[in-house]
């Protein structure tokens, strides 16, 4: 089974989801663009005012990835499929 990372962006504040969304957006046409495939993306609601883009790669791609999108942080992330 392929090893998966999840990479997070942390947006804090009342426009925090709002902020999420609208990074979500950039990161899918970063990906898009740049012929990458990746397993899932979406937003994980903390509390009202925290929100976390997210986007579950390969962990081969984690190394550029870091690089060029700059995550707030990263981990593992067990397939539970």
């Amino acid at each position: 089974m392929e090893e998966l990372a999840k990479l997070l962006w942390d947006f804090r504040g009342p426009n925090a989801k709002q902020t999420a969304e609208h990074h979500l957006i950039h990161l899918k046409e970063y990906f898009e663009l740049e012929g990458i495939s990746v397993v899932a993306t979406g937003i994980d609601q903390i509390n009202e005012f925290q929100q976390s883009a997210y986007c579950i790669v390969s962990m081969a791609l984690v190394g550029g990835l870091r690089t060029a999108l700059k995550p707030h942080r990263g981990q593992r992330y067990a397939n539970h499929k």
